[in-house]
Formats: C-alpha cells, structure tokens, sequence
C-alpha cells in the first residue's frame, strides 16, 4: 500500500465525512439576470467574440462573467481568468485585460466576485478571503471545462486588491500556470497594519476590533469605502487618482462599490484578522509581480515578490524559506506609472501588454 502525508490523510478523511452529502453544480445552481447591452467603460474590440455566462463556486454561489474569445481561432487555446480591482466590476478594469489578452489569442473570463457586480451572494459587498480565492478557482473549473481551452494552459490574472488573491490562488491551485499581480494590494496586510504598517500594534487592532464588533449590532449593512467625491483640495495624491478614475467617465459604473458607496463596514472584517501570502513562497508556477515607479502600492508588490523569492517578509511575524523554483518569478517596475496607471493605461498608455502576453505564452507552453 501507498504511504499517504498526514496532510493528505486529513484531506481525504475531511471529504470522506461529506461523501453522504450528494449536492452536484447543478443542484447549487441560480439563475442570474444579466444586462446584455454592451455597459462597460471600454469600447468593444473588433478582434474578439464576446458572451455573457455564470458559473458556480463550491461556496454554493454563481458568478457572473464576460467569455472572450479571439475571432477565428481554431483549436484548443490557453485561457486566462481576470478579476480586480478590489471593489470593482468586470466592465471596469478586469474586463479591458481580458479584451486585450483575447485579442493577443487566449480565451479569457472576466468575472464579477461573490457578492459584487451581477454575481449573487447576499448581503451584498461582502468579502472573504477563502470565499475571494475560491472564486478564481472556480473560474478555472469553468474554463478547464470548455471546448475550445487546453486545461494544462491556464494563468490568472489578479489587478488592485485581487493582485494578492491571485497569488493566494496560485499558492493554493497547481492548475494556475502563470499568476501576474498587477499594481497589486495584500489587503490582509493594510487591513491588519494600516498603510505602510502605521497601525501594526495590538493597541490599534484592538480599537478597530471593538468598532467592528459595535457596528455589527448597531448598523450592519452600513456602507463605506467608495471614493470620496467631491474630492478635497488637500487629499493624497493617490485617493486623487481613484477619483480621476472611479468617479469619471473614464471607469465610473454604476454597479461598482468603488464608483459608490463602497462595501459594508462589517463585510470585510474577516480580511483583517487573516494573512494572505503565507504560503507564496511555495509557489512552483511562473509569477509576475507588475508595479508603476510611482504607485503608492508598490511596497506590497516588492515585499510579495521578496518573500515569494527570498522567503523573507515584511509585514508579516514570520520567516519562510526560499522558493524552491525561483527562476520563473519575476517584478516588473513600469517607469513613470501611478497605481491606477494600471487599471487603464492612464494617459501613458503604461500597461505593457505586448509583455504580459510573452510571459503567459512562454509560462503556459
């Protein structure tokens, strides 16, 4: 008889005690109302085929997402899967890198998260950090299962927030060959530690504990986290740039929480109690960390690319050891490039696609 890890043996005793639960896909399956009409922030390329469809979760949800597809492709096609910004839609940034990546080729998704955009889950804006990585492991269900895409050829592709998600993804899922992180957030560490880990003391946990803990009896669908409009004259420059991209016509839609009133209070606190990134220095699939120079994020990006590496992180109360397949990790710093510079290309047009394709081509062989 085979030896089994003790990891392994607790896995399959877990499923073992859920064998008598006979719930397929299908029984999990809702039906959702799909806006047709063409409602994103970009126009549709005359390069790709495009489709509404849904898919489920093993949450027992049902996403909703826009199929790319490249115009007279034949055969079997590498695919990449596309969520983010965290508090976004797939009309917004997600689903212009999905446009552009199946113009260069590959059957990509962009999909709406649990809870946000057209997909179900209620209450509504409301965030998980293992429901939020399920949700990119689900759509690689869906696209391993589609006619036209090789299952041995799928990456993912994490923007804002879902940079970090993407990298938890890959950590968790050997499917995923090749994970970029794009003008990535760890949203686990800004929610325990504060930007730039100003708030990493047990003291200001405690206060944010006692204030979520309050809220969730007094108002616990309250909003909050949109970006602020009108904008003050003396705000950051960074919340400047969320404005010039959230409340403008160039990516304000209306089914976005960041275009609005944002997310409940109590619906991410599960985010800051939870560390993401713990196990990517394992991850044995290519990676592309993708920063602009002058991102106010960038920090998050170099110190998951440093850990994912080296094994050393910051942030974070814990030493790992150095990854075992370093050499197809990679950091990309793109000159003269804010955060949001990333959503859309900005006015420098900053996006490096003809990049991004090389890597997904050369890591999905």
């Amino acid at each position: 008889m085979k030896k089994i890890t003790i990891l392994a043996a607790t896995v399959l005793m877990m499923a073992a005690c859920c064998n008598n639960n006979e719930q397929t896909t299908e029984t999990m399956k809702q039906e959702l109302t799909l806006t047709q009409e063409w409602d994103k922030v970009f126009p549709l390329s005359d390069k790709v085929n495009h489709k509404k469809v849904t898919f489920e979760t093993q949450y027992g949800l049902t996403l909703a997402a826009d199929l790319y597809t490249p115009k007279e492709a034949e055969g079997k096609l590498a695919a990449i899967a596309v969520s983010g910004p965290f508090g976004a839609t797939k009309e917004q940034s997600s689903g212009l890198y999905a446009m552009r990546m199946a113009e260069r080729g590959f059957v990509t998704l962009a999909f709406d998260p649990s809870y946000t955009g057209e997909s179900s889950g209620e209450p509504r804006r409301t965030a998980s950090p293992d429901i939020n990585t399920e949700d990119f492991m689900a759509a690689v269900d869906y696209l391993s299962k589609l006619d036209n895409v090789d299952p041995e050829r799928i990456g993912i592709i994490g923007i804002c927030g879902w940079g970090g998600i993407a990298l938890n993804a890959a950590a968790t899922d050997p499917r995923i060959k090749a994970t970029v992180a794009s003008t990535m957030y760890d949203m686990t560490r800004v929610g325990g530690n504060g930007y730039y880990d100003s708030e990493d003391k047990e003291e200001s946990r405690r206060a944010a504990r006692e204030a979520l803990a309050k809220q969730r009896l007094t108002d616990p669908m309250a909003m909050a986290g949109g970006v602020i409009d009108p904008l003050p004259e003396d705000a950051p420059q960074f919340v400047k740039d969320y404005h010039a991209y959230y409340k403008t016509p160039r990516g304000y839609h209306a089914r976005s929480g960041n275009s609005n009133d944002g997310w409940r209070i109590v619906g991410t606190e599960a985010y800051s109690n939870a560390r993401f990134l713990y196990y990517i220095n394992e991850i044995r699939s290519a990676v592309m960390v993708m920063h602009g120079e002058k991102a106010h994020s960038r920090y998050f990006g170099e110190a998951a690319y440093k850990y994912m590496v080296e094994g050393q992180a910051e942030g974070y109360n814990f030493v790992g050891k150095p990854n075992p397949v370093p050499e197809n990790k990679q950091l990309l710093i793109i000159p003269g490039a804010s955060h949001c510079d990333l959503y859309d290309g900005g006015e420098g047009n900053y996006i490096p696609w003809n990049k991004l394709e090389q890597f997904f081509n050369e890591n999905m062989k």
